[in-house]
């Protein structure tokens, strides 16, 4: 984690980073994708779009690029998605984009350099099923009574987990937390949700070297943004019905934007600081459906409290900082491309990606792109 990138969050392209990661998303959910690879896919087109200006069409073969690559690295081979796969993916979206291994190719070594050569790059994801075997103890109390079925319990906490675990991906400004730390925020964000007291155990901070002040912060966006996202589930639909009523009257339809691509992020840390955990609870139920109808959201002043009362202070001292300093990873670079990059910090990338890349002497596998 010390050695990963650092995330400046200066793209001129980051307003559309929401449509990229709900179509990245939804094309490894189609494929059986495991978190892993989906959260990595994600986090090196990340990178690349802090460190390069790229047009929409670049953007699409970057973030189709980075999926494949995620998927060699985390999949079995059978599961990595095939170039007429993707190029059908692309036609259904209504995205004008035609891949081709050649591009490909030169992406891949683009991604590579740009990563000294190394994909083994810790997510979130990466940390969750080790958290989540701890998540959970006989001694833990729900709504203040002792644990009855305790499998239950951690199967709705799960259910609760990976989904704020997926809420983290919307948000750029959770890559300036360690991965770790946004896996341990989210396995806090069910437990409180779940009005699980202690909100943090001993077992917990022991495992994941996180007290509850560390997570705090962290915590606090995860249930703000949960908040967000429950209100434009509400509005979607409200809108359908209203839409369903004009229709049902013979009218003409109404006419109403039920999703806006291409937005900027709805939630500023800094300028809501102020909000605590202590304005979320809901009740115990599957979050993992559509649009969460039946979701109720409650909110108890006093959770925060009663949640930081009974959590245990931190046994061990606070590590050194909880958004470390990390240094940029050196990355070989071609002649051709160290006279383009070393001029300015961010730079336009042209579609061939670079040409000189690729020489007469170089063979690369191709059998992933096989059609």
């Amino acid at each position: 984690e010390l050695k990963l990138p650092v995330y400046k969050a200066d793209s001129p392209q980051i307003g559309m980073r929401r449509y990229f990661v709900g179509l990245l998303t939804a094309i490894s959910n189609h494929c059986n994708l495991c978190p892993m690879a989906r959260h990595l896919a994600i986090y090196l087109l990340d990178i690349l779009m802090d460190r390069y200006d790229m047009s929409v069409e670049q953007l699409h073969v970057i973030s189709f690029g980075c999926l494949l690559l995620a998927s060699k690295f985390e999949e079995r081979e059978v599961k990595v998605p095939r170039l007429a796969f993707l190029n059908n993916v692309a036609q259904m979206c209504n995205v004008n984009v035609v891949l081709k291994k050649e591009d490909l190719f030169r992406l891949e070594l683009l991604v590579f350099e740009n990563f000294d050569w190394n994909l083994c790059l810790p997510t979130p994801a990466h940390y969750i099923d080790y958290y989540l075997s701890v998540s959970v103890g006989k001694y833990d109390l729900h709504n203040g009574w002792p644990i009855i079925s305790l499998t239950k319990i951690k199967y709705l906490l799960e259910k609760y987990t990976y989904y704020f675990l997926e809420l983290s991906l919307q948000e750029h400004s959770f890559l300036h937390f360690r991965p770790s730390l946004i896996a341990a925020a989210c396995v806090c964000a069910s437990r409180i949700c779940m009005q699980i007291s202690p909100a943090w155990t001993t077992e917990l901070e022991l495992l994941t070297c996180y007290s509850w002040e560390h997570l705090t912060q962290c915590t606090e966006m995860i249930l703000m943004c949960y908040e967000n996202d429950i209100k434009e589930a509400s509005n979607i639909k409200q809108v359908t019905i209203q839409r369903q009523e004009w229709e049902a009257l013979g009218t003409p339809s109404y006419q109403a934007t039920t999703q806006v691509l291409f937005q900027q992020s709805i939630y500023h840390p800094l300028a809501q600081r102020s909000a605590t955990c202590s304005l979320f609870q809901s009740p115990v139920q599957d979050l993992c459906s559509a649009y969460r109808d039946s979701l109720q959201v409650h909110r108890p002043s006093d959770l925060l409290a009663r949640s930081a009362d009974s959590s245990l202070h931190s046994c061990a001292a606070p590590q050194t900082s909880l958004w470390p300093s990390a240094q940029v990873l050196p990355t070989q670079m071609p002649v051709a491309g160290q006279v383009a990059l070393e001029t300015q910090p961010r730079h336009g990338m042209p579609m061939a990606y670079g040409s000189s890349y690729f020489s007469s002497h170089q063979l690369y596998a191709s059998r992933c792109f096989e059609g």
